[in-house]
């Protein structure tokens, strides 16, 4: 589908068929060559979905959240913007979702030709379960330029170690206290080094779900071995930013931020090894050149 501005819309795509699960989706824009700021193929983000590693869906934004506004703020900067589905920890656990968002970037990039972006600039966005995962892909994959972290989840073993029936212990398949080089694994603020990706890490303050305390040990992990790291504390904001006037203030914060990184960006360092290979299915779709009726 083609907008009419310009803008390319693939809805749908499998990136990943695996043996006894759903498939896996992703929906990319690619944004007019006219978007960006140079006639240069445009960077691509990568959206991760909230939803506690249990729900969520790639094409909806929290309801406090402008409606669609991640996606359009993206594409109108120039930026190509892919939203993806990850395995839920109901139906397999860690490390499963971080491998699925490596199949993603593996995917994106092998196709990266045919749908028009530039697969040396990437970088991942995501919000609390998604946060946590776009930092883990950005500390492990080796593919990630710049990392934009809104409330993340950054330190499993740090609350509800115990619990047998956290949303830890769901994602884990046991309590953190239990397995915890799993837990570690899982946990950005272990994963730090210092040919980190820049990060903007995003967190209110008034916080219910997840303490400030999380995005707070990941910045300090990042500064402490040299990488680039800014933690925006927003005053007020409750989980999702709920209670903040000025959410759509922050999409363009983190936009901005996104669009200088990737702009700036040489090809990313692939000397980190990530927790387990990229899934790459030899089922996954190939790009289908969009409609221009």
């Amino acid at each position: 589908m083609i907008r009419p501005d310009g803008t390319r819309i693939y809805a749908d795509v499998a990136y990943a068929e695996l043996h006894g699960f759903r498939p896996l989706l992703l929906d990319l824009y690619v944004p007019p060559a006219s978007a960006g700021p140079t006639t240069d193929l445009p960077p691509l983000v990568i959206w991760i979905h909230g939803g506690g590693f249990h729900s969520g869906d790639r094409r909806i934004l929290p309801e406090t959240y402008p409606p669609n506004s991640v996606f359009d703020r993206l594409v109108a900067e120039g930026l190509a913007v892919a939203t993806v589905d990850y395995r839920f920890s109901g139906e397999a656990t860690f490390p499963a979702q971080i491998d699925d968002v490596y199949a993603a970037i593996d995917y994106l990039r092998r196709f990266a030709p045919a749908y028009g972006f530039d697969a040396d600039r990437i970088g991942t966005w995501g919000e609390s379960a998604g946060g946590a995962l776009a930092a883990l892909a950005g500390l492990t994959s080796g593919q990630v330029s710049a990392v934009v972290a809104w409330y993340p989840l950054t330190d499993l073993a740090r609350r509800h170690a115990e619990w047998s029936d956290s949303v830890e212990a769901e994602l884990l398949g046991a309590a953190p206290a239990a397995v915890p080089e799993l837990a570690a694994a899982a946990s950005a603020v272990t994963r730090v080094t210092a040919d980190a990706p820049p990060f903007l890490i995003v967190h209110g303050d008034a916080d219910g779900v997840l303490p400030l305390d999380q995005s707070e040990r990941l910045h300090e992990a990042l500064l402490t071995v040299g990488a680039s790291s800014t933690l925006h504390v927003v005053p007020g904001a409750d989980h999702c930013f709920e209670g903040y006037g000025d959410i759509g203030g922050l999409v363009d914060e983190s936009v901005t931020f996104l669009s200088r990184m990737l702009s700036a960006a040489m090809p990313p360092s692939a000397s980190v090894a990530p927790l387990s290979a990229p899934v790459a299915s030899s089922s996954a779709s190939s790009p289908v050149v969009a409609d221009t009726r």
